[in-house]
């Protein structure tokens, strides 16, 4: 199973991005705790070069706080990194500290010269539907950015004052034009970056179903009855998707099973399991 998605105004992103780089401070990066590397567009680390970067590992609430403990450990020696929840705010407030931690040295430097503490810049970036705005709701306690739970959702940049000192500017996810591995397209899509209509559903959650029979069985446990193999089949008769003559709809049981994935009623998964 072969995916692939870049429409049109994500190339148009990454050429607004490149050109609004020059005005800002820092870069925050918005990835999944649940895939940490597979969330990360490639393309950032040329685009960025040198600029300050804080990256921030959403919706941590679902993920397994063992792996993301592990991941902040090996992000934070290239980058100052921190695990927050978007979606309940847990984790939300420590961002503005590290911002101005970050931008010190800098400002120091044109105090020196008599110049009074500019506004801090900040640009935030991530993949479709990595949750950016509702950390920009978070950080303004309002409802400043548009909000959806399906990818593509902000179009344009905009700015956003976030704090008395901080702007942030607001760009589309954005990701990079092939997949040269597979399975993270798969974990893309697996957890929402990718628009439903351009991959199998049921292709999708075979694999991953396969996938966490081999890393994290437990999390199958609420489909089964007993010790029973999970399958799109069984999952499908004990969620009730039945079709004329007692056939289970085996695409609506697909369904159903990315939203629960989605949702966390799995439990908390971390897909990211190589550290390397």
């Amino acid at each position: 199973m072969s995916i692939q998605w870049f429409p049109g105004h994500m190339a148009k992103a990454r050429r607004l991005l490149t050109d609004q780089l020059k005005w800002v401070d820092v870069v925050i990066e918005l990835a999944d705790a649940r895939i940490p590397v597979s969330s990360r567009n490639p393309m950032l680390h040329q685009m960025l070069g040198s600029k300050p970067r804080l990256v921030l590992l959403n919706k941590a609430d679902l993920a397994d706080p063992v792996w993301t403990a592990k991941w902040l450990e090996k992000l934070r020696t290239l980058n100052p990194a921190y695990a927050l929840s978007a979606a309940t705010g847990v984790g939300v407030k420590q961002i503005v500290p590290a911002l101005e931690s970050m931008v010190q040295s800098k400002q120091a430097k044109l105090a020196e010269k008599g110049i009074r503490p500019q506004m801090i810049k900040v640009m935030i970036v991530g993949i479709p539907n990595i949750g950016k705005s509702s950390l920009i709701n978070q950080l303004t306690g309002g409802s400043q950015a548009k909000v959806g739970n399906k990818p593509g959702v902000t179009r344009g940049n905009q700015w956003v004052r976030i704090h008395e000192r901080v702007e942030l500017l607001d760009t589309p996810g954005m990701l990079w034009p092939k997949f040269e591995d597979q399975e993270v397209g798969r974990k893309l899509a697996a957890l929402g970056a990718i628009k439903d209509e351009v991959f199998d559903p049921e292709d999708l959650a075979i694999w991953i179903i396969d996938w966490l029979k081999t890393n994290s069985p437990k999390s199958l446990s609420r489909y089964q009855n007993s010790e029973e193999n999970v399958t799109l089949e069984t999952l499908g008769r004990k969620r009730g998707c039945l079709i004329h003559g007692g056939r289970i709809d085996t695409l609506k049981a697909a369904q159903i099973f990315l939203r629960e994935l989605r949702m966390g009623q799995l439990g908390p998964i971390t897909m990211d399991c190589n550290i390397g």
